[in-house]
């Protein structure tokens, strides 16, 4: 009899969902917001280099809070730097990030959790030394998730709106697939594309391989790389490093 019960409990903690957070260290983001009155803190560098040269953040701090129920206030400050190989390097504040997630769909069957993630860019960071945009964006939109067992599947399309000479407005899609051995131990994987967002730019196509690896109560290292990936002609190697803590 023991065993029976045990075998059982066995079954029902494998084919149990996990619950899981999404979004950082990838470029696609989910629909989930931070629980209620909870809250989690990033510190990350993150960054692209290319042949022109090595751009970025770092350290930058992201906060997130759920202010309400499916309601999330999030903000991001961040140092940013820019080394081109063939001009003056620059360190200094970057771009101000402010955004609301709101869930208005919860998963449940068949049905994904479905939400929104406006974005605002505040223009805090010097466009002259290369450190910020030196005008106001805004980036609009939609994620979708499904948990199925130990996967999580999450996605989405929006619209960067890009004001400024010699800039375009642009679209960011992307999906990803993640294995999630526990809440803070997981492995995934993005494919994502971007269009144009200057007139002198092409668009792109990605792949991230990426996780989370526990180091202690509540505290996670995130990490993220990427290296052309043999997609497009764009040939670089970005990645994302951070430690990820929640409360």
């Amino acid at each position: 009899m023991k065993r029976k019960i045990i075998l059982a409990a066995v079954i029902l903690l494998l084919s149990a969902t996990v619950e899981t957070f999404a979004g950082p260290p990838f470029r696609t983001d989910d629909p989930v917001p931070v629980p209620y009155m909870h809250g989690e803190l990033y510190f990350f560098s993150s960054g692209v280099v290319d042949g022109t040269g090595t751009s970025g953040v770092g350290p930058a701090v992201e906060f997130n809070y759920g202010i309400f129920p499916n309601t999330q206030f999030h903000v991001v400050a961040p140092m940013a730097f820019d080394a081109p190989k063939r001009a003056a390097s620059y360190a200094g504040y970057g771009d101000t990030e402010i955004g609301v997630k709101y869930r208005f769909v919860e998963q449940s069957g068949l049905i994904p959790d479905i939400g929104v993630f406006p974005l605002v860019e505040i223009p805090t960071g010097s466009a002259a030394k290369g450190l910020g945009s030196g005008r106001t964006q805004l980036y609009v939109p939609l994620w979708l998730q499904k948990d199925i067992g130990n996967w999580t599947i999450y996605g989405g399309d929006g619209y960067w709106f890009n004001p400024g000479a010699g800039n375009r407005n642009w679209d960011f899609s992307g999906v990803l697939v993640q294995y999630n051995f526990s809440d803070a131990f997981f492995l995934g994987a993005e494919i994502f594309h971007q269009t144009a967002s200057t007139v002198v730019a092409a668009g792109y196509t990605g792949i991230h391989l990426g996780g989370s690896i526990p180091v202690a109560r509540d505290y996670q290292i995130l990490l993220s790389g990427d290296a052309g990936n043999g997609i497009t002609s764009y040939k670089h190697f970005g990645y994302y490093l951070g430690l990820y803590h929640t409360f």
